[in-house]
């Protein structure tokens, strides 16, 4: 019979393949890196170093995902999972798309009516 001790040695003892991604306008940065079987997200980011290379990443603050999905930092790893650190949202993008509307709208590219596009076919006089 085998036994906890013996269980746990062996997960320790295998390995699986992550990567940690984090990018800024001017720089971004993957790492590659091999951990422990039943490593936790958190554990992966911190494993990899990128807290040291980008200061401004606050895990109460950054949300994070594994291949462009939504996780938590107690999640467990798999094998080839990538881990992505999000920067927060600088504008509300309800109020950016309502703004860039209203500008196409001013310069004549969008229906004053509609919102949609300027039909030429469409009677401008009426």
């Amino acid at each position: 019979m085998v036994d906890s001790i013996e269980i746990e040695q062996e997960l320790a003892q295998r390995k699986i393949q992550i990567e940690v991604v984090y990018g800024l306008p001017d720089r971004q940065k993957l790492l590659t890196l091999l951990v422990d079987e039943g490593t936790l997200l958190e554990q992966g980011i911190i494993a990899s170093g990128i807290l040291s290379d980008f200061e401004e990443i606050d895990l109460t603050v950054n949300n994070v995902g594994i291949w462009n999905r939504a996780a938590k930092l107690t999640d467990t790893l798999r094998d080839l999972d990538r881990i992505e650190i999000y920067r927060p949202l600088i504008a509300d993008p309800k109020e950016v798309r309502k703004r860039r509307a209203e500008k196409a709208k001013d310069e004549g590219r969008a229906d004053k009516v509609t919102g949609g596009r300027v039909d030429p076919r469409r009677n401008k006089a009426s």
